[in-house]
């Protein structure tokens, strides 16, 4: 294969990194465009050690016009993978989070546009919170009628989603037809970055795909984030000796995917043909409770400590949702490798190297509830 000039937006971050070490290990020439935000990188905002020395690292802002157009010069296949990620500091931080996530993605459209660049590939990372709860059926086999719980039943502590006849609905896998009903800033913002990609690649003969990523963990995450992903909070608390906070009752369900699963993926839909124009899910296709994480994790971790069931719910937050990732395994091979098992331990065994990390959660949880964000 020839050597490719390749674009990762957000190239420092957990999953970007990650990418660009498997590009550079296939010799393509790298360039990475990030930020290195504080609450990911820390208040020094140094370069990341797990960053490949091989790549370009360009330091900007998607929101800054001038710098994203500098950065996709000379490029011909661009990732971009930069947002701020979170649903619920998305729910009171709406104008930074439509600002880096949608207005970002529209200056690097806007770039491709302005300057007719050509492009072999652009792959956007959307998410599975676009989607809102995640598929359901009746145990008739019926499709429902109501898509969220209500605020009365949530009150009652009645987690299930519900029709109006009472009937307690069955979740099943979700597919890339079902309806997108984003019920948080962050995954609004999430549709509207996959949507204006998947436009504007059509109008302009930009090959686009855009991935709908699930649960994503491993090595690299951020530990001292607390609106990172749920296994790196988990992992935080407990090697601070607290234990995991859970809204509801932890039977809510997820799907959690190795960020080694993700690359794969990644690499594909910017090779494969069969990828162009389409929206696909990158997850397991396992749903997984997320009490039975935290517990994972503190089993893995060796530490006695039982997650606190907070009985709360946070604004945002949804019930079931896990992947039904036919569609990606069909049109460019996807197939998930690695276990949550294993998947686990890697993680375990690299937060065991690092320094101890701060433990935000409980400032997290402050500011939701002051802003009547959890019920």
């Amino acid at each position: 294969m020839a050597q490719r000039r390749v674009l990762v937006t957000g190239g420092a971050g957990f999953v970007g990194s990650h990418l660009v070490d498997a590009l550079v290990g296939r010799g393509d020439r790298v360039r990475v465009f990030d930020n290195l935000d504080p609450q990911v990188h820390g208040p020094d905002r140094k370069k990341p050690t797990w960053l490949s020395d091989e790549a370009e690292l360009m330091v900007g802002d998607m929101r800054d016009a001038s710098a994203v157009a500098r950065a996709l010069r000379g490029v011909d296949v661009v990732y971009h993978l930069a947002a701020a990620v979170g649903v619920g500091q998305s729910m009171y931080q709406i104008a930074d989070y439509t600002a880096t996530n949608t207005l970002g993605t529209a200056y690097l459209l806007q770039a491709l546009v302005d300057t007719k660049q050509e492009l072999g590939r652009l792959v956007v990372a959307s998410s599975m919170s676009i989607y809102g709860e995640g598929r359901y059926l009746r145990p008739d086999g019926a499709i429902p009628t109501v898509g969220r719980r209500s605020v009365e039943q949530l009150y009652q502590h009645e987690w299930e989603l519900r029709d109006p006849d009472g009937t307690t609905l069955q979740p099943v896998a979700t597919d890339e037809d079902k309806a997108l009903d984003p019920a948080s800033i962050y995954a609004l913002n999430k549709a509207d970055q996959e949507r204006m990609v998947l436009q504007v690649g059509a109008a302009y003969g930009i090959p686009s795909v855009a991935l709908r990523f699930f649960n994503i963990f491993g090595p690299r995450q951020a530990l001292s984030n607390p609106y990172t992903g749920a296994v790196a909070i988990f992992s935080s608390r407990l090697l601070n000796g607290n234990p995991p906070l859970i809204f509801e009752d932890g039977y809510q369900s997820r799907d959690f995917v190795s960020v080694h699963d993700v690359v794969q993926a990644l690499l594909l839909a910017g090779e494969r043909e069969g990828a162009i124009g389409g929206a696909f899910n990158i997850g397991s296709g396992r749903a997984v409770t997320v009490r039975e994480v935290a517990e994972t994790v503190a089993k893995v971790l060796e530490v006695d400590v039982e997650p606190k069931i907070t009985g709360r719910y946070r604004v945002g937050d949804i019930r079931h949702c896990f992947a039904d990732i036919s569609r990606a395994r069909e049109a460019f091979g996807y197939e998930p490798q690695v276990s949550l098992a294993s998947g686990m331990a890697e993680l375990v065994a690299w937060t065991r190297e690092q320094e101890r990390p701060v433990d935000g959660v409980g400032r997290h949880a402050a500011e939701l509830a002051a802003r009547g964000l959890t019920l």
